[in-house]
């Protein structure tokens, strides 16, 4: 677990691609309760200590992430995430190169929960939601690109759908049509930036995570 920033409300963690945010079947210690015992031992707290989970990024995706050690921060954080106010920024390795090399894709998607997967869906299907995301190719390599991503809506996979719908797959990606794994079981897509207002002094945030290895061969 990397702590890249922290304050008296917010802690931000760069994730590595396996780790997971909140708890799930497989029983594997989430970076929620790393986060607990740290700042138990840190602070010397006893008793039970508070960590907020304020959104998520999937398993083998790597990248920062927002926890709020307050429930005030945390209050306010979620209606930020709501509202729009929470900016976040990913660098996604693709198969081939799109055109145009820059485009805004805005699509319907419907999450399967026993596939643990999402499909592009019809407007007029109840339960599919309004996906956008804005992309543009910032280095090219013989067989991949770099995108620059941004998210105008969280949805989940939603990134890993809408590239592979447009026949530009994230390497790596067996899920969504890469043809081969990465060697660590991750896939090449990083969330790389988040800027926001500070729910409590107010102040301007904006974190970057290092760039890992396999994105700086490309620049």
């Amino acid at each position: 677990m990397k702590i890249v920033y922290e304050d008296n409300h917010i802690i931000i963690v760069n994730k590595a691609a396996g780790e997971i945010v909140q708890g799930d079947k497989t029983g594997d210690t989430p970076l929620s309760e790393m986060i607990k015992t740290y700042l138990k031992e840190k602070y010397n707290k006893p008793g039970n200590v508070f960590c907020g989970v304020v959104h998520r990024i999937d398993r083998p995706v790597g990248g920062l992430v927002i926890f709020a050690k307050t429930s005030k921060a945390l209050e306010r954080l979620n209606k930020m995430l709501r509202d729009g106010d929470i900016h976040k920024t990913y660098w996604a390795i693709v198969k081939g190169a799109p055109k145009p090399e820059e485009a805004r894709l805005r699509d319907w998607l419907k999450s399967d929960g026993r596939l643990n997967k999402t499909f592009i869906s019809d407007e007029k299907d109840p339960e599919a939601k309004e996906s956008i995301l804005e992309y543009k190719t910032i280095a090219r390599g013989d067989n991949y690109s770099v995108l620059e991503v941004n998210l105008l809506t969280g949805r989940k996979h939603q990134i890993r759908a809408q590239l592979s719908n447009i026949g530009h797959p994230i390497k790596g990606d067996l899920k969504y049509g890469s043809k081969r794994s990465n060697p660590d079981g991750g896939i090449s897509l990083l969330a790389k930036k988040i800027s926001f207002t500070h729910p409590v002094s107010k102040q301007p945030i904006e974190i970057e995570a290092p760039l890992p290895e396999e994105f700086k061969k490309f620049l």
